[in-house]
């Protein structure tokens, strides 16, 4: 529910398990929750809660853009100490302090923490001690980034962890002295589909409510409710009225408070009701099934809340396999899509020949996308900086004759993919998963590009590309099991964990949209609950 533990690396033997000696990684896509932050609402103010928290010390060094000449192409930096100013006495401002007097170092409502930024870091070693140091697959050097999708909700506690997950896979060690500026993607909040949008989406805020209420309907009268009542509705603002799933706060917001408390210091507690263990238990559970069972009972809320997402991870999926260039290539505005390389002169910035995506997003998106995919049963709310990685591989059609992971570890001399050219030591184990252009020696001829098209509609020859790659979920190192893959022909043999493309792209196809704007404003005289459970997965 609050601060991730993570287990430690894999074994070697886990490793072996992991990842099959016939399988070559093409395509990594990671998601991630942001790290640790304050509330996004000040709750519980009358029972000694601040709702000025003092741990984000990044407010006290930072640097603005600031055009100094009349030069439009040149900018400097202010470095600047950010104070927040509020209401005092009879609406006098004054600078708004920490609860042990902190005027610097204050955070704003819902950003990210110098915990936040340290969890998001150790994120990305993390990512890096496996895709680079243990399978080799992504290079230890690079001196672009042109084979790293990066991208981040508006939110700015969503962009500082992707920044700081990238740093900590590439810190400045791992990066050439002449590595320009890399590309981060965002979207408007109109537009934006990295995490289940009822702001901009009618129809899904729609299904939203419903979903809700029938949550308040199942579970505002029960036992687990009464049972909370007694614990927390004392602290309540009204503790007359209890708590209940649509109470003020919410219970939701409830969890969001002691979540975040839970995760900083002790100067920001709640009393410790709060944090009885079968409170907490209650809490999530009925969280869970508020937010996320809308996701795996209705196509319709599927498509609206993650369906173009998955669309773009299934299109970039297909696009590796059918060596469709544009699929990167478009994404980041064109090979020589960045004005700041073309003015440094580097013309760099046309990230193509994606091998590796990370997303900053939120904890609604992980559980969202895994719902969606029928992955998160039983699972609890996604911790701060959790992460989903999904996999693409390719089945080798021949495998050579090879010893221990030690012995693949071996290093020898090989270019480094990529445009600047820099060379580095790779491993015998990084030849097995290669450089994800191709798969192993096979000739994958180029075709016209199907990502987005439904599965039903393939040509033979596209569905003839699909074959012989596949796809696997893991969420916080855990391997997740797609229900619509388990039948025979719809995933590796040996191993139902590795889903067929084809059988998961098919899965995906159901609740991709082909217009989600359109989607948005349709059906919104329909009821929001299906006539019956459309499980998800499937």
């Amino acid at each position: 529910m609050t601060t991730l533990t993570p287990r430690g690396p894999y074994t070697e033997e886990e490793l072996e398990k992991l990842y099959p000696r016939n399988l070559q990684l093409q395509l990594v896509q990671v998601l991630l929750r942001h790290g640790e932050r304050s509330p996004v609402s000040a709750r519980f103010r009358n029972h000694g809660l601040t709702p000025y928290w003092p741990y984000c010390n990044s407010a006290r060094q930072l640097t603005g853009v600031i055009m100094s000449t009349q030069d439009w192409s040149r900018f400097d930096g202010l470095n600047y100490r950010r104070r927040i100013e509020t209401f005092g006495p009879n609406d006098l401002p004054v600078i708004a302090s920490g609860p042990d007097g902190q005027f610097d170092g204050v955070c704003m409502p819902g950003e990210l923490t110098d915990k936040g930024r340290a969890t998001t870091l150790a994120l990305g070693q993390r990512l890096r001690h496996l895709y680079v140091d243990q399978l080799g697959f992504m290079p230890r050097l690079i001196s672009d980034s042109d084979m790293i999708y990066l991208r981040a909700t508006p939110l700015p506690r969503a962009l500082e962890s992707v920044q700081q997950t990238f740093w900590g896979m590439y810190p400045l060690s791992a990066r050439t002295a002449d590595f320009p500026s890399p590309t981060i993607l965002t979207r408007t909040p109109a537009e934006e589909t990295l995490y289940p949008n009822d702001g901009n989406c009618r129809r899904l805020a729609q299904l939203a409510r419903a979903f809700a209420q029938r949550a308040a309907d199942r579970w505002n009268d029960s036992d687990d409710m009464r049972y909370l009542s007694q614990k927390l509705g004392k602290y309540m603002p009204d503790p007359t009225k209890g708590i209940a799933v649509d109470s003020r706060p919410r219970l939701s917001g409830i969890m969001d408070t002691v979540n975040s408390t839970l995760a900083h210091g002790p100067t920001t507690r709640l009393p410790a009701d709060f944090y009885d263990p079968k409170a907490r238990n209650i809490i999530d559970r009925i969280g869970v099934e508020e937010w996320y069972a809308g996701y795996m009972e209705s196509t319709e809320y599927r498509a609206l809340g993650t369906g173009a997402l998955v669309g773009d991870i299934v299109t970039r999926m297909v696009g590796n396999v059918q060596r469709d260039g544009r699929a990167g290539i478009l994404e980041v505005g064109g090979a020589d899509g960045d004005d700041g390389g073309r003015l440094l002169g580097r013309g760099r910035g046309g990230e193509n020949k994606i091998k590796f995506a990370l997303s900053g997003c939120h904890d609604t998106t992980l559980a969202s996308l895994l719902s969606s995919f029928g992955a998160f049963d039983s699972e609890k709310w996604p911790p701060y900086s959790s992460h989903v990685a999904l996999e693409l591989f390719s089945k080798l059609d021949e495998m050579p004759a090879i010893g221990s992971i030690n012995e693949r570890n071996a290093a020898t001399t090989v270019p480094l993919t990529g445009s600047g050219g820099a060379k580095e030591s790779r491993s015998w184990w990084a030849t097995l998963f290669g450089n994800g252009e191709t798969g192993g020696d096979r000739k994958v001829p180029v075709i016209e590009s199907s990502a987005r098209t439904p599965t039903g509609e393939l040509s033979h020859e596209q569905r003839e590309s699909l074959k012989g790659y596949y796809v696997r979920i893991r969420y916080n190192d855990k391997v997740m099991k797609v229900p619509g893959c388990m039948a025979d022909g719809k995933h590796l043999d040996g191993d139902n964990s590795f889903c067929t493309l084809e059988a998961f792209k098919a899965i995906a196809d159901k609740f991709t949209p082909r217009d989600w704007k359109k989607a948005c404003l349709s059906n919104l005289d329909e009821p929001a609950m299906p006539h019956k459970i459309e499980t998800a997965g499937f």
